[in-house]
């Protein structure tokens, strides 16, 4: 019965704000996320510290400017998921337009898939849905939801511009052939990971526990890393879906030191990234969390 009525909530406010009038829709969400926000002390506290550890020059002032962009764009983000059933390849450009993609063009022409690396930045969901809809579509990494139904409600939204997900307890064996079929994956690689999946790399001038799965795979198959995020660009009252340039891995013929250092490239491309737009990222993720031996908690609550 629980799960019943998460479903029904969550499909209620799907349909709502996909059938507001898209201003009137980002109002009305970010006035919710705001109250949500508000209401979650412990998420305020994470996006505190987050923003001291990487920018310890800050002000209070610069901090909580950046903390109410972050919210407004989080409320945005679920306007514009709700709205993906409207999106189509004829009006796709009115929401969201290519910028750099010669560089996606160029990491595809290598031949042996591309590794499409991302963040929680801007409109995540948007980025990989509107990039199907420009022909491009890719396999996404999905953590299923325990809610079986809201499962199915969230992938039929996300697969609706032709992506397609890789479950956890497939990855490795289709990730392979999606990449030796030259295809693309896309990855968010901007949280933390355990000690036994990850590795700690810089991450802000603080060592960040990080995943090695991309470095793996890629070292393993030579697929492109090719960064790409959407973000909202003022000027033009749209999201740009920018691509950066490939990866360029390293290949020393140590492996551990192979997947370490190309660990850290990939993480200072999404430190780059959130530096250029900061009240894009998502800062209420214990990104910080895993310390390695001896280190004391960064996050006391």
């Amino acid at each position: 019965m629980k799960e019943w009525f998460e479903y029904a909530a969550v499909w209620l406010i799907l349909k709502t704000l996909g059938a507001l009038p898209r201003a009137v829709a980002r109002a009305f969400a970010v006035s919710v996320t705001k109250v949500l926000f508000w209401m979650q002390p412990k998420l305020r506290k994470t996006a505190e510290v987050n923003m001291r550890l990487a920018f310890p020059d800050w002000t209070e002032a610069q901090r909580k400017d950046v903390t109410g962009k972050m919210v407004r764009y989080l409320g945005w983000m679920a306007v514009e998921f709700a709205r993906f059933p409207q999106l189509t390849k004829e009006n796709i450009e009115n929401v969201v337009i290519l910028d750099g993609h010669e560089n996606f063009l160029e990491g595809q022409r290598r031949g042996k898939g591309v590794l499409y690396l991302t963040g929680h930045i801007g409109a995540w969901e948007l980025s990989s849905f509107a990039h199907a809809l420009y022909g491009y579509p890719l396999h996404y990494m999905a953590r299923p939801l325990d809610n079986k139904r809201l499962d199915a409600l969230v992938n039929q939204y996300r697969c609706s511009s032709g992506n397609e997900p890789i479950f956890k307890n497939e990855s490795a064996r289709v990730m392979l052939k999606i990449l030796r079929d030259s295809g693309t994956i896309g990855i968010l690689a901007d949280q933390n990971t355990l000690p036994a999946e990850g590795v700690f790399v810089d991450f802000f001038g603080k060592t960040a526990c990080t995943t090695t799965g991309i470095a793996r795979v890629a070292l393993h198959t030579g697929a492109a890393v090719v960064p790409g995020y959407a973000w909202w660009d003022e000027t033009i009252q749209k999201y740009r879906l920018r691509f950066e340039p490939p990866v360029e891995l390293v290949e020393t013929g140590d492996a551990d030191c192979d997947v370490f250092q190309n660990t850290q490239r990939f993480a200072k491309v999404i430190e780059e990234i959130i530096r250029k737009h900061p009240e894009q990222w998502v800062w209420i993720h214990k990104r910080w969390k895993t310390r390695q031996t001896g280190e004391p908690a960064l996050y006391d609550f």
